[in-house]
Order: structure tokens, then sequence, then C-alpha cells
């Protein structure tokens, strides 16, 4: 159980560790929308199955997730809960790095992947306030609430769009840094205004037009990666 102190800090008995696990459960939870395997949590952390089991485990002994050897994990509300507060710091730290610090969207989430397990409560809610409670981060994710709440998303990725569809890029899906620093050449980032000009069957790649100017060629892996939506941001 937590406890504040009158600094504004957390005593946590949750480690790194273990938060990251619970966040990576979240995310894959949404993702599948499913219950997640051992090999699902392995294959994304990149560690052992009898690792992943015995984190599991551990976590299921605090009530932090449900598990079932045979059929895979979920979070618990609890666990949830505080995966949704690790995703809310991580996003804010993002934002932060990115507008205040000046740190490229390339670069920022490996930071934010440390700060994100700082305990002081008092501090998130004032970069909160110092950023005016922003919505998104700079890659278009949607950032939580002080309860929790996340804003509305109606987007799609690129790739389940049809010829001749227009619309705006409101997030990245991957937050790896090859794919931003690529993104950042060809002109893509969220708030681009996008056209699909042509589907090519041979290798499923895209022929997009972006802002109404620049013509490029895109993979469908790449194209699976930007969600879009209709309504500009």
């Amino acid at each position: 159980m937590s406890k504040s102190i009158s600094t504004g800090h957390i005593i946590s008995s949750n480690t790194v560790s273990e938060e990251n696990y619970i966040k990576t459960i979240y995310k894959l939870e949404h993702e599948l929308e499913d219950e997640v395997t051992m090999g699902d949590l392995a294959g994304h952390l990149a560690t052992k199955a009898s690792s992943v089991t015995s984190m599991v485990r551990k976590l299921a002994d605090k009530e932090l997730v449900n598990y079932s050897r045979y059929r895979g994990v979920t979070l618990t509300a609890e666990g949830e809960r505080i995966a949704v507060k690790i995703l809310r710091k991580h996003r804010l730290w993002e934002l932060f790095l990115f507008r205040i610090l000046d740190f490229r969207w390339d670069e920022i989430h490996e930071i934010a992947e440390e700060l994100e397990h700082i305990k002081s409560d008092a501090l998130v809610e004032r970069i909160d306030f110092f950023l005016n409670y922003p919505r998104r981060d700079p890659h278009g994710d949607p950032i939580p609430d002080q309860n929790g709440n996340l804003p509305e998303n109606k987007s799609l990725p690129l790739s389940k769009q049809i010829k001749g569809y227009k619309g705006t890029v409101v997030a990245v899906r991957d937050d790896n840094s090859d794919l931003l620093a690529y993104l950042t050449r060809i002109g893509v980032q969220p708030g681009t205004r996008i056209e699909i000009l042509e589907l090519n069957d041979y290798d499923n790649s895209f022929e997009i037009k972006l802002n109404d100017l620049n013509e490029v060629q895109i993979s469908n892996k790449v194209a699976a990666n930007i969600l879009t939506s209709d309504n500009e941001l």
C-alpha cells in the first residue's frame, strides 16, 4: 500500500520492473483486445518466458493481475489504475521534454521511460498545470487526466483507409526512434494533412500526399503505425 508524506513523494511497494510489466500488459491488452500471453510479454520485453512467468505470479500475489496458467494475464482494476497513472507521467514528461527542453520527438521516449517512475504526485500535477493540461503528447497519444480519464479516440491506422481518403495524422503508434526520425524526414507528424493517392497491390505500399504539397511513398508497415482521423486536431 502506498503512503503519502508531506513532501508530496510516494513510498510505493511496486518496483520499477513491476511497473514496466504493468504498463506493458496494459498496452498489449489494448492492442490485442484479448488476454496477454506469456509469449506476448516475453517477446515485447525481450526476456525469457520463465522470468515473465515469475513476475506475473508476483503481480498476481499483489492482486494487480489476473493470471491463468493456460490462458494468459489481464490487469485487475487496481493494476489498470496504476498502468494509467504511469502512462500519464510518461506522456506528460515526453511533452515537457519536447516542448520546454527542445528534445526531438524521436529522442524523448527513452528519457521518459526513466522519468515515469518518479513517485512525486505533486511534481506530476505541477507539470500538468505548467503545460496547461494538455490532451496529447508529441506522438499524438492521449494523456490521461488526474482522474485517469482518456480523451476520446476515433482514429484508425492509415493502412485501414482506402484510395482517395483525406484526413489528419493524430498519432504514431510506435515510439521507435528510427521510425520517428524517418517520419520527420518525410514530413509526417500529428496535425499533418494526408491524402492516399494510390494503393500498390504488388507490395501493399501507399502513395500519399502531405499537406496538399509533397508526394511520398511509404510501406504498409509505416502506414499501419500512422493513426489518422477525418477531423483535424
